[in-house]
């Protein structure tokens, strides 16, 4: 049997795509149907501030694995290039599969090293789907990292082929077919499973029926703002809904998805309880990013509007932390805390060093695992960038800036927590400005690669690549950049 030795725990991460905060029952959404990660959160810790790096897939995920903030390892958008070498699947790309983080160790490799037997089944998204990477030893990757829901391209023995089956039991599957794989085994295992849902498409025929059909017939969507109309600064959308009807179909497809995935996660949880493993696993369920499903009048995360933006839905995620025995039962944390945490928590609470590496920003919270209370000693804020938009929140301001021009945001988060008045023009607020401008600068200034900086990069919202895209840049008239 793997390890049920409480001192090193077997690790399954479950992270979703697209998910915003507000979508689980365990956060107070009454219209979700979420009963597995409610039982979840009700049997270890939830976290109640907890915020990704930054509000799109690839440099969210690729901050999660390494550590390292998008300004050091480079990953800025969306990677829509690179993932696989044949053509069918990139049409317009080069066929050049590409190892976005090579050099740049996660903390599977770390995990390897320590004797870990680490699995992952699902979305990769980080380059390179065909060849298993950072300590992976088990590899069922999407292909690309999203799509349709049926006939989603997968990798198999480093071959593409298309999955006619729902993805998301699909990546439930293949996670249990690792899961029986290891049961028998000495070693303790890690596994990552990343499930595509909920991000889009929403449509009627992407999800299964009994879900579409029981949002769609039976729920007034009071959980999700309606009728707010986009900011001035905002000057394009990326999803724009005029119509009620089109409303409710993208609702009923976004929240089908969600039950959808939470019912997989009960099929997880079940096979643990059989197979006498729950009370040895560590269990840790993030998304990528957040989701406005009409907050502020978007749909969408980060790149749901041009300029790209950085509002709470966007950038705030759900976090939860289970190991019956010892993460505290029904416990909630309010505390101020990010995705960089997770690298250095994870591997302090299995009792594995961290690398050696000043330019890593994240700080272990382990003493809250342990049912205590964290250093607050220092001023608690939250960074996050998207190239070339950066932020800084504390428990009560935000401040957003946008390089080179702006526009440029400043909300007390304290009297208006929906972000609706931005008090950035206004004089009272103008000391606090420059403090958190400053604070800003300073500290990506610290963790930055100049050569990877995002400020310099043309990051617009429509994806990373290598070759020519929609804005017609490539190596050639670009060199050097990922673009």
């Amino acid at each position: 049997m793997p390890s049920t030795d409480s001192s090193k725990p077997n690790v399954i991460f479950i992270l979703t795509d697209d998910q915003g905060y507000w979508s689980l029952g365990a956060y107070g959404n009454r219209e979700a149907k979420t009963p597995s990660l409610d039982s979840l959160a009700a049997n270890g810790m939830r976290f109640d501030n907890f915020f990704c790096v930054s509000p799109v897939c690839s440099p969210a995920r690729a901050s999660l694995l390494t550590g390292r903030i998008p300004s050091r390892h480079g990953i800025h958008d969306f990677l829509n290039g690179g993932d696989v070498k044949d053509l069918s699947v990139e049409p317009n790309g080069k066929g050049v599969a590409i190892e976005y983080l090579e050099g740049q160790p996660g903390y599977t490799d770390f995990l390897n090293d320590a004797g870990y037997t680490c699995g992952i089944s699902g979305k990769w998204h980080l380059g390179d789907s065909h060849n298993p990477q950072k300590g992976f030893k088990y590899w069922e990757v999407h292909a690309k990292g999203g799509g349709h829901y049926y006939n989603a391209p997968m990798m198999k023995n480093g071959k593409v082929y298309y999955e006619k089956s729902y993805i998301t039991n699909v990546i439930t599957d293949n996670a249990l077919l690792f899961l029986e794989q290891q049961k028998h085994e000495k070693n303790p295992f890690y596994l990552s499973v990343h499930y595509t849902a909920p991000h889009s498409p929403w449509d009627k025929e992407e999800h299964p029926a009994e879900y579409y059909n029981y949002f769609y017939d039976n729920c007034d969507f009071e959980s999700v703002p309606d009728g707010i109309l986009p900011a001035e600064w905002i000057e394009s959308l990326s999803i724009p809904v005029k119509e009620k009807e089109e409303r409710r179909k993208y609702l009923s497809g976004y929240f089908a998805a969600v039950a959808a995935m939470d019912a997989n996660v009960g099929r997880i949880l079940e096979w643990l309880d059989k197979n006498s493993l729950t009370q040895s696993t560590l269990i840790c369920f993030s998304s990528d990013n957040g989701m406005n499903m009409g907050h502020h009048g978007i749909y969408g995360k980060g790149n749901a509007t041009f300029p790209l933006n950085m509002y709470e839905e966007s950038v705030k995620v759900p976090f939860i932390m289970s190991l019956p025995g010892r993460i505290p039962q029904g416990a909630v944390s309010n505390d101020l805390l990010s995705h960089y945490d997770f690298m250095p928590t994870l591997l302090e609470y299995l009792g594995i060093d961290m690398p050696d590496d000043d330019k890593l920003p994240g700080k272990s919270f382990v003493p809250l695992l342990n049912g205590e209370k964290i250093d607050n000693k220092k001023a608690v804020v939250v960074f996050d960038e998207y190239g070339p938009v950066r932020m800084i929140r504390n428990e009560k301001f935000k401040y957003v800036h946008r390089y080179p021009y702006g526009p440029f945001e400043f909300y007390n988060l304290k009297d208006d927590p929906n972000e609706t008045v931005n008090l950035y023009d206004n004089p009272d607020f103008k000391s606090k400005i420059l403090e958190m401008r400053s604070a800003l600068y300073n500290w990506f200034n610290k963790y930055i690669d100049p050569e990877f900086d995002g400020v310099k990069e043309p990051v617009d919202g429509g994806g990373q690549c290598y070759w020519a895209g929609s804005r017609g840049i490539n190596e050639q008239n670009y060199p050097g950049k990922r673009w």
